[in-house]
């Protein structure tokens, strides 16, 4: 039966025109180079080399199955670098970026997705903002991420949106929940704003920005934090009202403030959610998991878009 170590010793022979110096090449003795050779002519029915001298010269036959064997050994050595690239995988670890409250949508259950498949992998979900993110796949240290695209620079990038969440107004106010906030409320309001370290490239700020430009006023922040949960406890408090994703606000209202409630902005204003990595780049089996996953997990909870 034709094997792979036959034709490493053909392609061996064929390329020294001898039978010892591809022994030598290979590690092996020579009369089991040439029981090699023998057992491929024997198995293909036909002489592959003709002795001269010291050397082989290779016959017509063999220069027709040399192209052969070299796709058919090449492939074999695919096979066996997607199998070695899955072991590590399955044992090794995927980083993932996602911007922060990106744990209000797919934290905890994104991991237990990733586990679920693929029990002995180390996981790491990297990031506060989505600028911070962008900044890691422009450096490479990232392979791939899920951010807010309002954020992010597109040169470089293969941009594929696959989900937006309403950006609402929250309220401790049973009056200020009545209708709509415009733009001219929202540049009135007393604010408390999260994402403080990155005010000036935050998606939703950006997009408050835009929708008061008619007003001529940017948002007043009364208060600046971090956690988008301290803010929605200083709404609960009555000390400030907020802007932040109707996703969140349904998961953190309950909890952290349950006499506040929500309502949208006149224009409604949406954060798109994009998957986001290096144009061109070919992604490794981790980064495609975690792709998927990512994408399934925030298309049950945001609204999807394809």
């Amino acid at each position: 039966m034709l094997s792979l170590h036959q034709l490493t010793c053909f392609l061996s022979v064929y390329e020294h025109g001898s039978l010892t110096r591809a022994a030598e090449e290979l590690g092996y003795a020579q009369p089991s180079v040439s029981e090699q050779i023998r057992a491929l002519e024997k198995s293909l029915g036909v002489q592959l080399f003709r002795r001269v001298g010291r050397g082989v010269v290779p016959t017509t036959v063999a220069d027709t199955l040399r192209p052969h064997a070299e796709k058919t050994l090449a492939a074999a050595e695919e096979t066996r670098r997607a199998a070695q690239a899955v072991k590590s995988f399955e044992t090794g670890t995927i980083r993932f970026g996602m911007f922060g409250t990106a744990r209000l949508y797919a934290g905890a259950g994104l991991v237990a997705d990733v586990l679920a498949r693929h029990p002995g992998v180390r996981v790491e979900l990297v990031g506060q903002n989505s600028s911070e993110v962008a900044e890691e796949l422009r450096r490479g240290r990232l392979e791939a991420a899920m951010i807010a695209v309002h954020s992010i620079e597109s040169e470089g990038m293969q941009i594929t949106p696959v989900a937006r969440d309403e950006i609402v107004y929250i309220s401790n106010d049973p009056e200020t929940l009545a209708s709509p906030v415009t733009a001219k409320r929202l540049s009135e309001a007393s604010l408390v704003m999260p994402e403080t370290t990155w005010r000036s490239t935050d998606s939703i700020r950006i997009l408050l920005r835009q929708m008061l430009h008619e007003t001529g006023r940017n948002p007043a922040t009364r208060i600046e934090v971090e956690d988008v949960e301290i803010a929605v406890e200083l709404v609960g408090l009555g000390l400030a009202d907020s802007v932040i994703p109707r996703g969140a606000a349904e998961q953190l209202l309950p909890r952290l403030a349950p006499k506040a409630g929500w309502v949208s902005l006149r224009p409604r204003l949406y954060d798109n959610f994009a998957i986001v990595h290096r144009r061109g780049a070919t992604l490794s089996p981790a980064a495609q998991l975690m792709i998927e996953l990512a994408t399934a997990r925030m298309r049950t909870i945001a609204q999807p878009l394809h």
